[in-house]
């Protein structure tokens, strides 16, 4: 079973930056898709940024610039670089992956994957 272990959360001001880092353990093959989620209290889950096994990318528009994601694919390990914070950033942040092999904004659509983290906090101060 594919488990996924989330680190590198925390509290800062606005505009400071925190990495975001995700591991992944008991896969039988390629996780071919991974991706970031956050959710704020009240609020509903929303995909942050997605990436695939071949490099492509997506982000939500709220992150664009600030924020960059990448993957070690020999490891299956998920990064995610936070940096601007803004206050809006608050929020639970939690890694997700499946075998599937997604592209554009499916790689930020919670329907299509299937193994999740328990999440990390960030928040943001002004």
């Amino acid at each position: 079973q594919v488990r996924l272990v989330e680190s590198g959360g925390g509290s800062v001001q606005a505009g400071g930056s925190l990495r975001l880092s995700c591991a992944a353990s008991g896969y039988s093959h390629r996780l071919a898709s991974m991706a970031w989620f956050r959710q704020a209290p009240g609020k509903e889950r929303d995909g942050v940024a997605g990436m695939n096994a071949d490099g492509s990318t997506s982000y939500a528009e709220s992150v664009k610039g600030r924020f960059t994601i990448s993957r070690d694919n020999a490891e299956n390990n998920l990064y995610l670089q936070l940096n601007s914070l803004k206050p809006e950033d608050t929020a639970m942040y939690y890694c997700a992956a499946d075998y599937g092999d997604y592209i554009d904004d499916d790689l930020r659509d919670s329907q299509w994957f299937n193994y999740w983290g328990q999440g990390t906090q960030v928040t943001v101060s002004s």
